[in-house]
């Protein structure tokens, strides 16, 4: 964590254990500091939660020649219960309500990941050479924000939080079939109808070139 903070510029967001030095710092230090507020999140009732800044010697690492750095965590207290959980960032920038917001979307996230490795073909490489990957995983990625983005206007709402494969299975019952021709740099789209029209007009010697295109639908 220390060395994807400090050598890549990458914060991270995790829980602490019970067990750890800095989970029983940080429930210390709000319960002394009494900084406590509401959960922004209106369902968890009876929850509060509160900042706390931890230096960096509450860690202990072995081994490393990372130095630490300095968190804040977000303490949660389920006041019913007594109960305590702490989540901890290394953006010190972060306030209490954005740290567990920014953490609740852990599970979309996971699901996201989910959906572009078992759907999106995201791990489906074909080549070992670094430009072809990174090509790959820009286009995976592209193709999966644009879908997401179309679910937010009217006429693609109907299709929010549908994975790809039912998508595609509805989209295929019920779109009109289209051909896709292409040579060298050009390319053509057409309907089945505009396609059997234009092969209609077209010579024999055409025709048995573009009867290529129809024996791979």
């Amino acid at each position: 964590m220390n060395r994807l903070k400090l050598e890549r510029g990458v914060d991270m967001y995790i829980p602490l254990r019970d067990k750890m030095v800095a989970y029983k710092l940080a429930i210390s230090v709000a319960n002394s500091e009494l900084n406590w507020q509401k959960h922004p999140d209106k369902s968890r009732h009876g929850e509060m939660i509160a900042l706390v800044n931890l230096p960096a010697d509450c860690w202990v690492q072995k081994k490393s020649k990372v130095p630490n750095v300095p968190l804040n965590a977000c303490v949660v207290w389920n006041v019913p219960k007594d109960e305590y959980f702490v989540i901890v960032t290394t953006d010190i920038t972060k306030a209490a309500r954005e740290i567990i917001k920014i953490y609740a979307l852990r599970v979309e996230i996971e699901e996201d990941y989910r959906q572009l490795k078992d759907f999106w073909m995201i791990k489906d490489f074909k080549s070992t050479k670094l430009h072809l990957i990174a090509f790959h995983i820009v286009s995976s990625l592209f193709g999966y924000l644009f879908f997401q983005l179309y679910t937010t206007f009217p006429e693609g709402e109907e299709l929010s939080g549908k994975s790809l494969p039912v998508v595609l299975k509805n989209y295929k019952s019920v779109a009109q079939p289209y051909i896709v021709v292409y040579a060298g740099d050009e390319f053509g789209v057409f309907s089945l109808v505009e396609y059997t029209q234009m092969y209609a007009k077209c010579s024999s010697k055409t025709q048995l070139i573009l009867d290529k295109v129809l024996s791979k639908i």
